[in-house]
């Protein structure tokens, strides 16, 4: 059982919605991210959501776009993001943490090498948001193999006819994004997601964590209170763009997990 199950089974068994909370390895530099990633699991985190920055992020909006040019800028690497999972270990063996990002840069360092490292330091999931299910033989079966979860998104795109394909070799949670679009782009609403969620649970046992427009405690609570739990990254990375105390960005993720945990 991967740290990711671990967690939603714990959840489960004590009645709780998740929260996940995103941010991109590198911004503004590493060692401030790697303060803030240090702080989340205290903040209420229940999963962390690592964002690998890429040159070319087509499914971001502009606050995660900017963030990863940051943390590009600040000589971010792929190498440079698997040393600060290695770092964040050293003292947080229990936290699950899901890689995001795109494939040119696994593709570059070579998968099976990739999967190694990855496990090596920390990596419990993945999510790879221009791998479609088509292509799971490039990155989803080997990465299962390796121990690893390959988690899939959902949109309200996907119909009926898709979803089996989406959901065949999905593992550790679902990640639904409740808008049509990019990320940061829109508020979410939970009486358009509830009968969503309700669609994805009669095709998969697994968690459904609805993220994309949740920005405030109350909209993480409502969405936390029609799924399994929910994701924030664009409004936490806003945060981090302003240049805010390391306390006060903690402070902001521990009102939106405090919403999402009442829902």
């Amino acid at each position: 059982m991967t740290r990711i199950e671990s967690k939603f089974a714990q959840l489960r068994a004590e009645g709780k919605k998740a929260f996940v909370a995103y941010i991109m390895a590198g911004d503004p530099d590493v060692a401030t991210s790697l303060e803030v990633m240090k702080g989340l699991p205290a903040a209420g985190v229940d999963v962390i959501e690592l964002g690998l920055p890429f040159t070319d992020p087509m499914a971001d909006g502009e606050t995660i776009q900017l963030a990863g040019q940051r943390a590009l800028e600040a000589g971010m690497t792929l190498q440079k993001t698997l040393d600060m999972i290695a770092a964040f270990r050293e003292t947080d063996n229990e936290t699950p943490i899901v890689l995001m990002g795109y494939y040119n840069p696994i593709y570059n360092r070579g998968v099976d090498t990739f999967l190694a490292d990855a496990k090596t330091a920390g990596i419990d999931g993945l999510i790879i948001v221009d791998l479609p299910p088509e292509e799971d033989e490039e990155l989803c079966i080997p990465a299962q193999k390796a121990g690893l979860n390959f988690i899939r998104l959902a949109t309200p795109t996907t119909d009926d006819k898709r979803l089996p394909t989406v959901m065949q070799n999905t593992s550790g949670f679902v990640y639904y994004v409740s808008i049509t679009g990019i990320t940061g782009a829109a508020a979410a609403q939970a009486a358009d997601v509830g009968p969503e969620v309700a669609r994805l649970k009669a095709a998969t046992d697994l968690p459904i964590i609805v993220g994309f427009g949740v920005r405030t405690p109350e909209t993480a609570r409502d969405i936390a209170a029609v799924a399994d739990g929910t994701v924030v990254g664009s409004a936490i990375v806003s945060q981090i763009a302003a240049g805010k105390p390391v306390p006060e960005i903690l402070g902001f993720v521990k009102s939106l997990a405090d919403g999402a945990h009442s829902a």
